[in-house]
């Protein structure tokens, strides 16, 4: 072969191995864009079930947190009271001392005595527990904070006007726990005729 033959057989060869090239390019090409998508794509899976497993954690967190406010809620609930009744047990010995001075005899002073101090250390603990007693006598009357029981024939006080307390009432700080028992005046019959 001479020499310009070879050199048109290698160009041929050349221009074969440069068809050649771009395939096996792409193939490769394709090859290293699917290896990098699967690196992809196991990458996102991992994050996703980081993901799941972090979601599933915080729902048990959730759930141990209703629980426990559950629990809580309950225990303040049954226990509500324990201020108040760990505030009232000495008035219960006061008046279980009054009963033991009053059971020693005597004119029935010492008893009346204990009796009113029982009952100004009962108030006390009310009171700082929030429970005030309703004024009524001699206050006009008041159906938020009063329940007429009877209405009284009265020159002394206005027409209605409250003349006496059958029971007292009570607030819970803002809350009305008991109205008053009260009896009203009235205009007495005797005037009421005058004016008619």
């Amino acid at each position: 072969m001479d020499d310009a033959s070879k050199k048109r057989a290698g160009e041929q060869l050349g221009s074969e191995e440069k068809e050649v090239n771009p395939s096996e390019r792409e193939t490769q090409d394709e090859s290293s864009e699917i290896e990098r998508l699967r690196q992809q794509l196991e990458s996102k899976e991992l994050e996703a079930k980081e993901n799941y497993d972090r979601f599933l954690r915080q729902v048990a967190d959730l759930e141990n947190l209703k629980k426990r406010m559950a629990r809580e809620k309950g225990e303040a609930v049954r226990y509500a009271n324990e201020a108040l009744v760990r505030d009232l047990l000495p008035v219960l010995d006061n008046l279980e001392r009054a009963v033991e001075h009053a059971k020693g005899g005597g004119n029935g002073k010492p008893l009346v005595d204990g009796v009113e101090m029982v009952l100004k250390g009962f108030l006390d603990v009310l009171g700082k527990h929030g429970v005030i007693q309703v004024t009524a006598k001699g206050e006009s009357f008041d159906p938020e904070k009063h329940e007429a029981i009877a209405q009284v024939e009265s020159e002394e006080y206005e027409p209605n006007t409250v003349v006496e307390e059958h029971h007292k009432g009570y607030y819970l700080l803002d809350r009305l726990l008991r109205p008053a028992l009260v009896s009203v005046a009235k205009v007495p019959e005797t005037k009421e005729k005058k004016t008619e």
